[in-house]
């Protein structure tokens, strides 16, 4: 599974069988849009944790172009199915076998609104398990005590976490998710983006080597391979 960081909370999943686009957030994001080509993004499936605009703003143009199915709560994709784009409504616990693997929509705590104020159902993350690797998508969350159960239907090779504070949570709450989810291995997101959200890579990297964790922080455009 190739993952490469698109910035902000934004990523592309490479799988065997299938692609998968998380979050798209590039046109409008300074950091990301002169280093990602939004046309050069071809997903078979859009995955949305929740309806916030630094989080929906490049859905419907890519999907609109490639066709791939938003997957996303059920408030969320009835949003894009009455624009006539393909979705798949989930909800929080449910698990679903798509062509690349099992996703599972679990909880996290955050808000969720349309940027005209309009209601984005409730915000969650991914678990996504294929064949060879399985990996968790917090979304933007706070730290909770329900990532506790998902050690105990899943063993992870990555956990995708925020890191930024303010918003989210932090990276010392992020270490935390980190053992509550029985994962060494992170890749860090949605820091850096915006002033509220910057945050010193040296100390983060730290932090989590010395919990015996290892902390990934990608360039925009970089990917990692598990």
């Amino acid at each position: 599974m190739k993952i490469t960081f698109l910035g902000h909370a934004s990523l592309y999943l490479e799988l065997p069988n299938a692609t998968l686009l998380v979050d798209p957030f590039i046109s409008g994001n300074e950091k990301a849009k002169n280093h990602v080509d939004v046309d050069g993004l071809n997903p078979d499936f859009i995955l949305v944790t929740h309806a916030h605009q630094d989080h929906i703003l490049d859905v419907e143009p890519i999907a609109k172009r490639t066709g791939a199915t938003i997957v996303s709560n059920f408030e969320i994709a009835e949003h894009y199915s009455a624009k006539g784009l393909k979705t798949h409504p989930m909800n929080h616990g449910g698990r679903w076998e798509f062509p690349f693997g099992t996703v599972q929509y679990v909880n996290a705590i955050h808000t969720s609104s349309f940027p005209d104020g309009s209601y984005g159902g409730q915000p969650g993350g991914f678990v996504i398990k294929t064949t060879e690797k399985t990996i968790y998508i917090a979304g933007d969350t706070a730290l909770t005590m329900d990532m506790k159960l998902i050690p105990m239907h899943y063993t992870l090779d990555l956990a995708i976490l925020p890191i930024g504070d303010n918003f989210t949570m932090g990276v010392n709450d992020a270490v935390i998710a980190a053992d509550f989810v029985n994962c060494e291995e992170v890749l860090g997101y949605h820091y850096d983006t915006f002033g509220y959200i910057e945050i010193d890579h040296k100390k983060a990297v730290e932090t989590f080597k010395n919990a015996g964790k290892t902390l990934h922080l990608l360039d925009i455009g970089s990917h990692i391979v598990i």
